[in-house]
């Protein structure tokens, strides 16, 4: 009797999620714009955090996720090669960082949201930039200064020497300003450091609401997810999961040498004038 149930509930959840599955399938992929989907008038905009490793996107995209008007998990490691793959990032978006389990969860159906938000870290995720430049594409540029940024990511890459690890931090520095140049658009990019984020919240609430042009604004407790600590979604460590901004920060851990964190500020300061030239910024 035992094995029967639980058939019978293996069987429903199945059912269930295959309903779930071909209704979204339906809604994205029967529209052939790029930012539509069926009996939706309007087009979605998309919303890209561009940012590094261990730069606190994981808590801007918790932030960001709580606005009523944004939806999004974390990292979706999509590569994106055309306008198209947007499709790929509104399936995943909507059917892996929502709950459809219980009567209360219907409301999940609904797709009536203004941002698709992703967010991406690796430089090789993009093989066509052109897209950037639509005027659906909605960009968040997120820096954080060296010294806790290469601590934090060779604690998270311990195979990585700290030759390799500024490496990265600096390549994708570089990369980041390359985008903001690419797209010279104020309207279309905002720049935040981790340190407004976490120290001049309110300055940056203000900024987000401001450029995202949401009608609610934004607040320092934030929903936690079914995704939320998810290894390869993003920041794993128990702060996420408190549900509000910790301004205390963690006692550091130097792991990198401080020759190597003195050319990481010379590329994180050159990025950040960049970025300040060719994108709204925080008015602390």
């Amino acid at each position: 009797m035992d094995n029967q149930a639980t058939n019978l509930r293996e069987l429903i959840r199945n059912f269930k999620n295959n309903l779930v599955q071909h209704y979204f399938q339906f809604r994205i992929n029967t529209s052939k714009s790029a930012y539509k989907v069926t009996l939706r008038s309007q087009p979605y905009r998309i919303l890209f955090i561009l940012s590094h490793m261990r730069s606190g996107s994981s808590l801007l995209t918790h932030l960001l996720n709580s606005n009523l008007e944004i939806i999004g998990y974390g990292e979706t490691h999509i590569q994106y090669s055309s306008e198209l793959d947007f499709k790929k990032l509104m399936f995943k978006v909507y059917l892996q960082g929502r709950e459809f389990n219980k009567l209360e969860h219907f409301n999940n159906f609904r797709m009536n949201h203004k941002y698709i938000l992703d967010k991406v870290l690796h430089d090789h995720k993009f093989s066509d930039k052109s897209f950037l430049n639509s005027e659906n594409i909605y960009i968040i540029f997120l820096v954080r200064e060296p010294e806790r940024s290469l601590n934090s990511i060779i604690t998270l890459k311990p195979h990585w020497t700290q030759e390799k690890t500024l490496d990265y931090y600096c390549q994708r520095l570089s990369m980041l300003a390359n985008y903001a140049e690419m797209v010279n658009s104020k309207q279309h990019s905002l720049f935040i450091t981790y340190d407004q984020l976490v120290n001049h919240t309110e300055a940056v609430f203000n900024a987000l609401k401001s450029f995202l042009g949401t009608e609610e604004g934004f607040s320092e407790q934030y929903e936690i997810l079914r995704t939320t600590g998810m290894q390869g979604i993003g920041d794993s460590s128990d702060n996420i999961k408190a549900g509000r901004i910790i301004k205390n920060a963690r006692k550091l851990e130097n792991k990198i040498s401080q020759d190597l964190v003195e050319k990481g500020m010379e590329s994180f300061n050159q990025c950040c004038a960049i970025l300040t030239q060719y994108c709204t910024t925080v008015q602390q």
